[in-house]
């Protein structure tokens, strides 16, 4: 075998369709594209996905949905167990930001459960959830 001698599979290449060669061809007159209309036009068939020929579309016909909260990036999240790591009775903001738990582009915190907490401790001015601030209570500290 030589490079001369290197051809596709047969049917791998199908022959291109010839249009407009007369009626004959069976593709001839308007070439398989209807009588006007869009699609008829030369350069005009493609139109941007989401087009409706000028009819509201759907994307645009349909309510906006989802939100998102502007106080969720100022809102640092604090895990439960770490709450262990700050050595002071009383924890407010400034001790979780001297603690390190907090980034300093953060404006609150919220502690959420994740582990346990085996100390009394009283948060100050802290956001809790539920099952937080129920594993503080069980510990025997509270939440003001």
């Amino acid at each position: 075998m030589r490079l001369n001698d290197l051809k596709p599979a047969p049917g791998a290449r199908r022959e291109r369709v010839r249009v407009g060669r007369g009626i004959g061809s069976g593709l001839g007159k308007t070439c398989g594209r209807g009588h006007k209309g869009q699609y008829a036009r030369t350069g005009r068939g493609k139109v941007k996905p989401g087009f409706e020929g000028g009819q509201m579309p759907l994307q645009r016909r349909l309510p906006k949905v989802g939100f998102r909260s502007r106080t969720a990036r100022d809102t640092a999240e604090v895990l439960l167990y770490k709450l262990e790591l700050i050595q002071a009775g009383e924890i407010d903001f400034a001790a979780l930001r001297e603690a390190g738990l907090v980034p300093t582009s953060a404006r609150q915190a919220k502690v959420v459960k994740k582990g346990t907490i085996n100390r009394p401790v009283v948060l100050k001015g802290i956001a809790v959830t539920a099952g937080a601030r129920a594993a503080i209570e069980a510990a025997g500290g509270r939440v003001e």
